[in-house]
This record gives structure tokens, sequence and C-alpha cells, in this order.
């Protein structure tokens, strides 16, 4: 069962920070130094726009009346992947993270900015699916995330891959609950072919870009998508371009053509390393605002969230080669970040050394800040009496811990990745006859699908322990007749990136696999056409010994399977390729079907036989 917002003591570990041509984390206030200065560039009033661009007005007047240039100061308060983590930072860290926290948080900051201009930006994954995003859409239109990111004041909003998760009616939903509505970013994305979100395009909420005034100072913002959205979520007809660099080049083109000197690319590219590869081919940009990564950026002295000490990939800000400052922040409302850079004629010259994540907290942390009221009544508590009502529904116990950590359920076999695998092949099984279709002989579920990222103690199993594991709007279906050489294929794509702790490595169930990490991947070009071949599957045998797979190869005779999966996966998800194989839909989600194994199938008890810590053996790496 959950519990809600306890008291954890706060530790601190020496940073281990990359070497960057910035040094950040002074504690003198000043400023480092970018660049030369430059002067003589002219302002201008933004009156001017190109299509897919348009115009916000934020902060005080900052023109030049003396005929000279002067310097301009801008802090840029961002976050990324807030994910519908509303209520705080999960189990253990109740005084952390908390969207009415993050609302006040990012006003305080707003509020207190010494610089010229404040502009406040998302990178996007902006809600998710589980339990919390569950109670939106029993809600309705505005959802509990629409009405706090409204209440954070957002200039505004990259799209991310999860943002399509529920298909682009729903997302349409999400940006119609905003009132007021801020712009929503992404250069490298059509969506012509999906009425509802064209929709917003044509009144001007959809942009590629948009630019802020800041009384008289103008910030471009562009925003873009990762290029893997077809693969990783469901976008329906929106088309993706996955020529990032050109697309952004033409943006920055058309803004400096409407005289904008400050240019901000807010982009969800699932890695800051995107990022920092995609900078050095960039131009015209001064600041980049990575999302989808997670990663922790912070510079010694910084405090942060108790275990994100551990974490930390590097500082604040990461530089490009071609001297880009990138930054990011770890998701679900645990930090604001602040940037706060000083320009010359346009021209990026100084970050100061105050720039960082500052972390949202409350309870008795010494930086408590107490949360927006006015969020904490619309969306943290009926979002609490929602979870608390699901936490109270127990559908069984577990008398083992289950592993579900991100970092875990992606690379290697884990008790819950067995159950959840064995979960469908049994739904499946229960329901095939009844939907008319063939009886599954094995179950895969990709690790991306579950979420819980936690060790989930011994003890009661509730429904929202369920939904936490499994809460994607994805339901159990039987991929029919499927090859012992199209299920190769299949497991190749499963541990083809392994090593770069992907979602689509697969949990299993009524098989065994043995592959080898350090052969050969399997690999695709940016339009998911295979440019070389796997070599990593080595063996597959059924649970009653028959070999499908042996020596790399398909075994003379082995049978066809039905395959009990998700639809995202049937679909072509995560880039399985079941070779057009028919699927049937059984109508129940892989939520119910985890929570209907755990009381029937296995009459309410996990046990430690059947789901062994470390899993059974069913993968194993040679």
């Amino acid at each position: 069962m959950s519990a809600f917002r306890s008291n954890p003591t706060l530790t601190w570990t020496m940073l281990l920070s990359l070497t960057l041509p910035v040094a950040c984390g002074g504690d003198d206030g000043s400023e480092d130094d970018i660049g030369d200065e430059t002067s003589g560039t002219s302002e201008t009033d933004g009156s001017d726009t190109t299509d897919g661009t348009e115009t916000t007005d934020a902060g005080t007047d900052t023109t030049d009346t003396t005929g000279e240039e002067e310097a301009f100061s801008l802090t840029i308060l961002h976050n990324n992947d807030g994910e519908s983590q509303l209520v705080d930072a999960g189990s253990g860290l109740e005084d952390f993270g908390g969207v009415d926290r993050f609302v006040a948080k990012v006003d305080e900051l707003r509020a207190g900015a010494s610089s010229e201009g404040v502009v406040v930006l998302s990178s996007g994954d902006n809600f998710l699916a589980g339990p919390e995003f569950s109670l939106s859409l029993d809600k309705g239109v505005p959802f509990y995330d629409s009405l706090a990111l409204a209440a954070v004041g957002y200039d505004a909003i990259c799209l991310g891959n999860h943002d399509f998760d529920f298909g682009p009616a729903t997302l349409a939903d999400f940006i119609a609950g905003f009132d007021p509505q801020p712009a929503f970013l992404s250069a490298n994305l059509d969506f012509a072919a999906e009425a509802d979100l064209q929709a917003l395009v044509d009144a001007g909420v959809i942009a590629s870009s948009t630019v802020v005034d800041l009384g008289g100072q103008q910030v471009g913002v562009i925003g873009a998508t990762t290029p893997m959205l077809p693969f990783i979520s469901s976008p329906g007809g929106v088309v993706v371009d996955a020529a990032l660099a050109d697309v952004i080049l033409a943006e920055v083109e058309a803004l400096e053509a409407q005289g904008v000197e400050i240019i901000v690319l807010i982009s969800h590219l699932q890695s800051i390393e995107e990022d920092l590869e995609l900078a050095t081919m960039l131009e015209g940009v001064d600041v980049m605002i990575a999302g989808g990564g997670d990663e922790v950026l912070a510079n010694e002295g910084d405090v942060l969230v108790p275990g994100d000490e551990e974490e930390v990939y590097g500082s604040y800000p990461m530089m490009s080669d071609n001297g880009i400052p990138v930054v990011t922040t770890k998701g679900g409302y645990r930090y604001v970040g602040q940037l706060i850079a000083s320009f010359e004629a346009g021209e990026l010259v100084a970050i100061a050394d105050e720039s960082g994540v500052v972390r949202v907290a409350g309870g008795e942390q010494d930086d408590a800040i107490a949360g927006d009221a006015e969020v904490y009544a619309a969306v943290i508590e009926p979002v609490v009496a929602g979870l608390e009502a699901l936490d109270m529904e127990i559908v069984g116990e577990s008398e083992v811990e289950l592993d579900g950590v991100k970092s875990n359920v992606r690379v290697m076999e884990t008790n819950e990745g067995d159950l959840i695998a064995d979960a469908l092949l049994w739904q499946a099984a229960q329901l095939a006859a009844d939907w008319g279709a063939a009886t599954p002989d094995i179950g895969i579920q990709n690790g991306g699908g579950i979420r819980n990222d936690t060790m989930l103690p011994i003890g009661e199993i509730s429904v929202l322990d369920t939904f936490d594991i499994a809460p994607f709007d994805n339901f159990v279906v039987v991929v029919e007749d499927v090859s012992p050489a199209q299920l190769e294929f299949v497991l190749e794509n499963a541990y083809s990136q392994v090593e770069n702790v992907d979602g689509r490595f697969a949990q299993i169930s009524g098989f065994t696999v043995v592959y080898d990490p350090d052969a050969q991947g399997l690999e695709f070009d940016d339009e998911g056409n295979v440019v070389t071949e796997g070599e990593r599957i080595i063996e597959v045998s059924l649970d009653d010994n028959t070999k499908i797979i042996e020596d790399g190869e398909p075994v003379d005779g082995a049978p066809s399977l039905n395959v009990a999966t998700i639809n995202f996966l049937a679909q072509g998800g995560d880039q399985y390729d079941f070779g057009g194989a028919e699927f049937v839909s059984l109508g129940v989600s892989y939520q119910q079907a985890l929570a209907n194994f755990i009381v029937e199938g296995l009459a309410g008890v996990i046990s430690a036989a059947d789901y062994p810590e470390g899993g059974e053996g069913r993968i194993a790496t040679q």
C-alpha cells in the first residue's frame, strides 16, 4: 500500500562533475563569461510573425531609448517530465515535489528574479498514464494536470512522446483544459491529418515556435519532439520530420527575420546526450532545454532531493562542443531549473553562478514552501482522495519484494516482469475463446510498460499498486501464428538496445531465451528500416522444452506460436514487428489483467517460490 508525504532526511555527497568550458556553482554571485561582448543590433517590437509562430507578452519594458544597445538579463525557469506526479515525489519522498508546491516555487522565483525578463518553459511529457491520470480521465476536461499546469503560468510547453500516449484526441482535451492557454510547441510535427489537433494549430495554440515579448525584448522559443514518436507512443496520423537540425535551423531563420535575437530551444528527445549532439548542428540557438532523459544536473553545494545525489549526471549547465548551454531537470516536479543568462546585442555572454536546480520541498525541510492554496484545493485534495480509495482496494499480498525498478526491468529479467508477462498469458488464455482468438502459447511485456520504478515491498497489493505498475491504456491481445523466424526478429529487436536501458526489453512468459548482449544488435534508420541485422538471439525454448531457435537459427519443423502481449507492441510500438500477423484484442487492459491474475490466477498470493528475487532464469545471457 502507498503512503503520502512523510519526512526523509537529506544527505549530501560530493558531486563528480563533467569538465565544462564554463565554471558553475560559485558562491560569489558573479557571472561566467561565455563570449566577447558585442553591440549595435537594433531591437524590434515583435509585431510581425511568420507561419507557425505566435507572440506573447511578459515582463517589463527594456527598450533602449538612448540609441545604444544595452545588456539584457534573462531568467529561464524550466522543468520537464512532470508526468502526472501531482501529489509528491513518491513513497518515502512525500516532503518533496507536489505540483502545488511547484507552482508556489515558480511564483517565488519569478517574483524574486533580479533579471530584466523571465520566461517559464516545459520540455514535455506533461502527463502520463497512471492512477493520477486515470482520475483525470474519470473527471473529464479540464484534467487535473491541465488545471495544475495552467496555474504554473508557462510561456511555452513542448510536446513530448508521453503526451500522445492516449492518442491525439486526449492530447487535444488536455490542451483544451488550460485557461489561459500557453503555446504548445513542436516544429517537426505535422498535425494536418488529426482534426482535433489541427484545429488547435489553426487557432495558434499549437505552433512551431512562439515569441515572448518581455517589454520590448523579444525571446523566441522553438519546440522539437523526438523522431522516435511513432515507435514509442500513439500519435495517430501526426507526421514526424526526423531531420531535426534542418527543421530547427529553418525556424531560427524565420525568427531572426522578425528581428528576434534571443532564441531558446525546448525539446523532448529522450536524452540530454541527444540534445548535446543536436546542438553541434545548430547555429543561432542560445540555450537548449532538454526533456525526456530525467537526468540530474547539479553543482557542488546544490540541495537535492534525497537519493538524487547519487544520480548526478553532470554540472548545470552542460555545454555542447560548440558552446551552447544545455540544461534539464529530473522530472516529477522535484525541481525548478533556473538559468540566469546575460546577453549583449542578442549574444549570450555570461551565465550567473546562481543558475542551477532549485529543490521543491515542504514539510519540515529547511527550504520548505507552502503549496499554492488554489492548486491544493482543485488538484491535490481530489487526487489524494481518489488515490486513497484505490489504495484501500486490496487484491492480494506478496511474500517477496517485487522488482519494478526502471533500470532493472529494461535490462534483465525481474520477478515483477515475470509476474506481468504471466498475467498477460493467463488472462489471454482465459478470454481467447470468448473473443474468437487462438489460445496463446507465450507472453511478452516490454519493460517500458512497467512504470512503478520501485521495489514493491512484501505485504498487501492494492489496486493502486497495479495502476502504478501497469498504468497505460494498453489492452491485452493475442497475435496469431507468429513463425519461429518472425519471433526471432521480434526478440532481436527486444534485446537490441539493452545497453541503452531501452524500454523495448522483453519480459517473457511460457518460454526461455538465451542471448548475447555483446553480439551485433539489430539496427534501424530514422524511418524504421533495418540497416543492420541482429545476431544476439542464441536459443529459444518453450516451457515444455520444445526448441524454437537453436544456435541462432529457427529449428526446422518448429511450430508457429500465438503470442499474448499488449496492443502497443502488436501495432509496432517500440519497433516490435510481428510481420503483419493478425491480432485480436480481448477487451481488458494490462492493469486489469494483472489485478485479475493476482486475485484469480494466484489466489491472492504472490509467492517467493513462484516469483523469486532475480526471477526464475527465463532470460539468460551468454
